[in-house]
């Protein structure tokens, strides 16, 4: 993670760390991270694999969802996802995620997180739904 930027719900997401992801920018309804994908982040025919791809714009939605500066009342999930693959990537590449917010309304909202290659090559198309919830024992 930067210095410049932080975000609370990185603290324990081991996926993420896993995932190799730098955290670039963080507030509410926004964020960018970065990660480079490695060898073990491949599947079968030598390419990405499609999950560890969606679990990176996944985070980025997470954070995108969560308002850094957060009381830590509510917390906000996913209630669906379309995702749209649209370039193969291979170890070595370096991913850039940004999430943003389209619409919302009430506890529900609507985010687009766009996932390039750090050259600017689109490689996926992320929209998600999103719920605010109570945190749990709150």
């Amino acid at each position: 993670m930067t210095e410049t930027a932080r975000h609370p719900m990185l603290a324990e997401d081991r996926v993420a760390r896993w995932l190799g992801v730098t955290l670039e920018a963080a507030e509410k309804e926004h964020a960018r991270i970065r990660m480079t994908l490695t060898e073990d982040q491949h599947n079968g025919f030598g390419l990405a694999h499609g999950g560890a791809v969606f679990a990176f714009a996944d985070t980025c939605f997470a954070l995108t969802c969560n308002d850094p500066a957060s009381d830590g009342s509510t917390l906000t999930v996913a209630s669906g996802v379309d995702v749209n693959f649209l370039a193969a990537t291979r170890a070595g590449q370096t991913l850039v995620a940004e999430g943003r917010l389209v619409a919302a309304a009430g506890r529900s909202a609507v985010y687009d997180i766009t996932v390039t290659t750090d050259d600017g090559t689109p490689v996926v198309a992320f929209r998600g739904r999103s719920r605010t919830i109570p945190a749990p024992g709150r």
